[in-house]
Parts: structure tokens; sequence; C-alpha cells
């Protein structure tokens, strides 16, 4: 194994394609020599891993010498022949940068986390800056693949799982497309044995008459791009056994009834400067050949895609009836499309990320220079995505996801709004730290607790998510309207041992003397002891000795700004918010316009306090499904004084009169308004909205009984 070992690097660091200074090539040599002549020391599988890897991302992958000599260094660095202090200086900057990258992506995947998360991917995207570590990881796990059944069932589950979940989209992402097809078609090999073989036999049965068929198809083409003057090549290229499966899977079809089992490619050797124009001419040549469907026409020629690829689709009817798709493109289109660089996920209906996209655009730029040199381009590119999130473990090694700049105390209220609460600190990849400590991508985060502690106001200024701010602000205003009870109760009974005579308005003067502007702080006050409650005796006495007929100033909560609903809630307890709740502000939803009577919730908005919904609204399964923490308890309660508008959507036959008789109708009603009416009339019906003023939901359901009763008219519902 040891020789066969030594051919294989030979072999690669004699490569002409690798071009390694003298520096690179003695020190690369010398280690592996060391390694091979120390049997007992060596894990031979790791060095014949390493050299799978580096074989696979020089002839496969073609990014260049870096990532290749990146992972020759990773192996002796791993093995303990080589420090990471030697690194930069006999290999560079970039080669340390990557080694690091591999130890760090290493020690993540250790942590064992889900890795069909798509936050695991963006997890290995942000924690390594250099791409072609992901690109190194990739091509690994094609390795794996390879050589996977030389694992026990579990384990080739597992690497095959990885493989469909989460390498081969990555491969897609970055334009692998040669090796994302290779990982998926082994992937369905190991999970779905009897569909792989069933699509590879019936794909061999019929080999014979699809190259019968492609021959046919081309020939014509061949013949008249020829007399035209053209140099190319066309190809029929058979779809993967996965793309087959996922079509059909997609589809809820057969094997047989899959029409576009292959395309036809035809690329041309043109200068730069023609390409586009030669491409079109083509495009005649084969349209005029064969029927197109214009529907099927893709031109990424005139703007090609964000992420640089550029190629020219149409779908055709071949000869016996059958759709055939054309691709048409140059050389150098061809060759980022399959070697990479032009990634192919919007190509084939992934949707990407803008941040992905940007980057993309930036390596077709470098791509498109023809004075840069395009390998070396890739190894000064660095990767700068997901940097407004941070990717942290759980204790038992389940992936969060937080915004930048999130703390410990964020990652608490994340897991569970109780644990936040009582978070009293916690150890972070094992050392302890406070509530306010940042958190960073791959820290591993233990949350440390106390059933003493409670949510404190000082919190708000360093919590960065929603959820926390929330519950940190949720359960301070449960506490202040304890503090306002228990406030109240203290000052009664003070009061009642004084023998003086409770009166809540002679309170609030009291309170706004003592320069409380809300009556909640001067009873937080109360139970904090902050106040001489001796001298509040006095005071109370000099408020109610006041001639309250003729006081002038303003009570203490008119220092705090109302809406039309809070007003009405405080006088005529109309609305009930959670637990009784007050001082709160909230306002009625504009989206849903609930009315007295509506089952209804409310939903602690960012900006505008609480907003009140019908349960019916139609935003509240989306808020529910985001925001479901974000839901509090609301109900109405005593009578309803105030007036509420509702809009009607009524249909009937356009008769004349009908208008007139719902509005005189409306106009009838006690306690009911007209505010607006819009009419349109189309093909004999008449469509109105009709918003009107009414009491309560009781009202609002005998007014639309009534307006059904109307001669012509078809239905009447609320909007």
């Amino acid at each position: 194994m040891c020789k066969d070992l030594k051919l294989k690097f030979d072999k690669i660091v004699n490569s002409p394609e690798l071009s390694l200074t003298e520096t690179e090539f003695n020190s690369l040599n010398d280690s592996y020599e060391r390694l091979f002549s120390q049997e007992d020391k060596t894990d031979f599988d790791g060095v014949e891993r390493t050299l799978a890897v580096a074989s696979i991302l020089m002839e496969e992958a073609n990014i260049g010498k870096i990532p290749v000599v990146s992972v020759l260094v990773y192996c002796i660095v791993k093995q303990e022949i080589l420090s990471m202090d030697e690194v930069s200086s006999l290999y560079g900057g970039q080669v340390e940068g990557i080694v690091k990258g591999l130890f760090k992506s290493i020690e993540i995947y250790k942590k064992n986390p889900s890795v069909e998360s798509e936050n695991f991917r963006k997890l290995l995207m942000s924690i390594v800056e250099d791409i072609r570590v992901i690109i190194i990881l990739i091509c690994e796990q094609l390795y794996l693949m390879r050589i996977i059944m030389r694992f026990d069932e579990e384990r080739r589950n597992k690497i095959a799982q990885e493989s469909s979940y989460l390498y081969a989209p990555l491969a897609h992402r970055l334009g692998l497309y040669r090796i994302k097809s290779e990982l998926e078609d082994l992937s369905l090999r190991q999970t779905n044995p009897a569909i792989y073989r069933d699509i590879a036999i019936k794909l061999e049965k019929t080999a014979a008459d699809r190259d019968r068929y492609i021959q046919s198809f081309i020939e014509p083409l061949k013949q008249q791009l020829e007399k035209e003057g053209f140099k190319f090549v066309i190809k029929g290229r058979t779809k993967s056994i996965y793309s087959i499966w996922n079509k059909m899977r997609k589809q809820n079809t057969e094997f047989e009834n899959v029409y576009d089992l292959f395309a036809i490619r035809i690329i041309l050797s043109t200068p730069l400067e023609k390409e586009k124009s030669e491409c079109w001419q083509v495009y005649s040549i084969v349209t005029d050949k064969y029927q197109p469907n214009p529907k099927r026409l893709r031109d990424w020629l005139s703007i090609p895609k964000s992420n640089g690829y550029e190629s020219l689709h149409t779908t055709v009817m071949g000869p016996e009836g059958k759709w055939v798709e054309v691709q048409i493109r140059t050389e150098r289109m061809d060759e980022i499309a399959e070697k990479g660089f032009a990634a192919h996920f919007k190509y084939k209906g992934v949707k990407a990320e803008s941040g992905f996209d940007s980057w993309l655009a930036n390596v077709r730029e470098l791509l498109e220079n023809p004075q840069a040199d395009n390998v070396e381009c890739m190894d000064d590119f660095k990767l700068s995505l997901y940097r407004k999130e941070v990717f942290v473990f759980t204790p038992k090694g389940d992936l969060r996801k937080l915004p930048q700049g999130a703390t410990l105390l964020d990652f608490a209220f994340e897991i569970h709004s109780n644990l936040g609460s009582h978070c009293v600190g916690g150890r972070v990849n094992g050392k302890a730290v406070p509530i306010r400590a940042e958190l960073h991508n791959g820290d591993q985060v233990e949350i440390v607790t106390n059933p003493n502690q409670f949510p404190h106001k000082e919190w708000l200024s360093f919590v960065q998510t929603s959820k926390a701010k929330t519950h940190i602000k949720q359960f301070l205003r449960e506490q202040d309207a304890v503090n306002m009870e228990e406030g109240k109760e203290m000052i009664k009974r003070r009061l009642k041992n004084w023998k003086l005579v409770y009166d809540e308005s002679i309170v609030f003067r009291m309170a706004q003397k003592c320069g409380y502007k809300a009556i909640q702080d001067f009873y937080q006050a109360l139970v904090d002891d902050k106040l001489d409650v001796q001298k509040l005796k006095d005071l109370y006495i000099a408020c109610s000795e006041k001639d309250t007929s003729n006081d002038t100033q303003k009570s203490v909560e008119n220092y705090t700004k109302k809406t039309e609903l809070e007003t009405l809630s405080s006088q005529e307890d109309v609305l009930v918010i959670d637990d009784h709740l007050k001082g709160i502000e909230y306002s009625l939803s504009k989206c849903c316009n609930p009315i007295y009577g509506d089952d209804i919730f409310g939903f602690v908005s960012i900006r505008n306090g609480i907003k009140v919904h019908r349960t019916d609204c139609p935003n509240a399964p989306q808020l529910m499904s985001r925001f479901g923490y974000r839901f509090i308890k609301a109900r109405w309660a005593g009578k309803s004084g105030a007036m509420y508008a509702c809009t009607l959507h009524v249909i009937g036959n356009d008769d004349i009169g009908i208008v007139t008789n719902i509005t005189s109708l409306i106009q009838k009603e006690t306690n009911v308004s007209l505010r607006s009416i819009s009419v349109d009339s189309v093909d004999g019906l008449f469509q109105g909205k009709i918003t009107v003023n009414v009491l309560d939901m009781k009202q609002l359901e005998q007014l639309i009984k009534k307006i059904k009763s109307i001669k012509g008219v078809k239905s009447v519902n609320r909007t």
C-alpha cells in the first residue's frame, strides 16, 4: 500500500499543472518521505484520502495549485510532521489560511449538527473565509462516495444523506456541475438502490435507440453547419440518473413518459467578439430545420444570468414528433459552465440568495477580464457571505441561527423564554461568560440559570433579537401591573389606618406633586420603599382639601399619550389585553378592522405597541407561523360605546333602484351611519363596497341580514 501511495504522491507533485516551486517541492517531498518511512505511526488511510482529494481537485475541480498544496500540507500538519508555524513561511499565507479553515471546519463537523439543515451550510460558508475550503470538503465527500462500500450500512447511509442534502447543493451553487451530478447519482444508488438500478437498466436498454435517434437528429444540422463554415462540436448528453428520477418524482410519471432524457449541445469555436452573432446564426439554422416551441426559448446571451452562465436554449420538435432541447454556446461558455465558476443553481431551479449572486457576479467579472489569470484571481478571492448571521451550537450539537452581535442572553431566550428569564450567565466553548457576552460563529453555548433571577430593564440595552426583547418587555409589563396592585394596596392600607377614605383622583394628584408623570412610577416607588409613607399622609390631606371642581391641573394619566381605544378601555373597560394589563398602547389593526364582539387577539408590533386583530384576519396564519411568541390574549368587556368602521362587499343584479334601496335601509337603522359607497357594474351585475359605522358585531349581523333580504341582492360579505 505504501508503495502505491508513494507513486500517487509522485504523480501529483510532478504534475506540470501543479507547477510547484523548488521550495514547495522539496518541503512536500521530505515531509511525505518521513510519513512513508514511519509505518508504525502514519495513518495511511488518511494519506490515501489526502492524495485522492488532491487528484480530484487537480483533475476535476480545476481550481488551481493553492488548494491542492493546502490539502497535502493539511495531512502532514495533522500527522505532526510539520507545525502550523512553519506553514506560512514555507507555503505562504493563502495555504496557511486554507489549512486553518480545514481544521476549523472539521472541528465544527465533530459537534454533530444536522447536516440536512440549511443553517449548517450557511455556517460552513461563514466560518471559513476562503471559498476553496468548501470546494476541498466537497471533493473529499466525492472520494468518500466513491469508496462508500468500505463502510458499514449505517455509515454508508449517513455519508449518502450528507452528499444529497449538503454537499451536492453546495457543489451546484459553486458550479461544480460534474461533481454535483456524481454525488447525486452515487447517493441515490445507496439510499434507493432499487430505483437507481431500475433507471440504469432502462437507460442501458434504450441506449441504442437513443443513440440512433440522436444521430438522426444531429446529422442534418451537422451538414448545414459545415456548409455554412462553422467550427463546432455537437454532443448528445444523457441526463443523470438522479436528474431523471427527480423529474419522474416531480411530474409523478413513469420513466417511459420522460421525453427529455437527453439534450443536444452545439459548441462553437469562435472568437470572443463573434460569439453572440454566431450563436444566433446557429439558432436560426436549428429552427429552420426543426419547429421550435416559442415558450421554451431561453436567451442567456443578451442578458447572462447573474451567476455568469451564458448560453442559448431552445426546445424543438425532432423526428417522430419528439421534443428535443438544444443548447447553443461557445467553447468559452461551455468550459465555464462545466468546470465551475458559473454556478448552475438558478439554471436548475434552485433559489439563490442575493449574497451568493453577488459573489458569483464578481467571479464572472474576473473571468471576463482577458488580462487576468483566472486561477490566480480565484486564489486571491475571499468569501464574505452571511456576515449578518451567527451560527452557534447547543450542548447537544443542535444548530441555532442568531443575528450578528447576539449575546448569551439572546441565545437563552432563543431556546426558551423561561431559560432566558432566569439566565445568570453561561459557558461558551467551556469558558464561563456573563449574559452580555457576544457570540461568534461555531461557539458551543451552555446556559446557567437561577430560579431567583428575573428580567431587568437594563437587559433591553444589549439584547439583539426581537424574541428576547418581546419577552423581557412582556415580563416588565406584567411586573408593573403587579407592582401597581401592590402599591395601590399599600396606600389603601395606610389610608385605612389613618382613618382616611381612599380616592383615586387624590392619589393621582399626590403622585404628580411627588414629581411622577405616570401613576405606575409612583406605585413602583412605593413598592421599592423610595417614598416616606408618613409624609404621604400630610400630602394626601393637602390634596384632598383642594377644591377639585376648580382644579385646572391635568391628572397624571394625561401625561401618557393615549389612542382613542385606550381612553375608551380605561373609562369603560371595552377591551381587556392579556391579564387586565393597563397603560399599554394598542390600536385596532386596519388589515381586518375588528369591531366590538369579534373574536380577537393582540399582536406585539415592534414600533406601534399592540395591534388588535380578528382571529380570522387573513394575515393571522402568517403572523402565527413566523411570530407566534408575540401573540397575547385580548377580549371585549363591558359595553360598546364607540362606533366601529366596517366594510361590506355586496353583489347583486344591476336593477334600477337597488343601490338606493340599500342606502335607504342603512340610513333608517338606529346607531348605524353610512361612511362611503363605491359601485361597479359588469355584465348585468353590480359589485359594491359599502363602509358603515356600527356599535358591535350583533348590530352588524342584523344589518347584513336585512341587506340580504333586499330583492336582487345575491351576497353580502364582510371584508
